[in-house]
């Protein structure tokens, strides 16, 4: 085994202990702040609570947009075996179905936005 090979993972664990170290030592000094200011705990609390909108639309955005990238992919890869056309096209293909995908997505937003009164 070559030196460099051991020196990866190490430096992965080291960089990974060294993010969750200052993580920690910066909510503490952060919750310290908050203690010295005198706010109380359902104050911090209430900080720290975020009302979270859910956008239904998204979730079929996303579902449309990855749906057309996956059939890109395959196209362009039966096109490769087939064909033997070029692997760059994949990215084309790849491009043009997410602008299909988006499209339709903004037509379908577009109608249902117009129903809500």
């Amino acid at each position: 085994m070559r030196p460099e090979e051991t020196l990866v993972p190490i430096t992965m664990f080291m960089s990974t202990a060294a993010v969750f170290i200052i993580w920690l030592i910066t909510r503490h000094r952060e919750r310290t702040s908050m203690i010295e200011k005198g706010l109380t705990s359902d104050e911090i609390k209430a900080m720290y609570h975020r009302e979270v909108k859910r956008n239904p639309l998204a979730s079929l955005k996303w579902g449309i947009l990855f749906l057309l990238a996956g059939v890109a992919i395959l196209l362009g890869n039966y096109l490769h075996v087939q064909f033997n056309v070029d692997e760059g096209a994949i990215i084309g293909l790849v491009m043009l179905f997410v602008g299909v995908g988006l499209l339709i997505f903004y037509n379908i937003a577009s109608k249902k936005l117009n129903q809500i009164p």
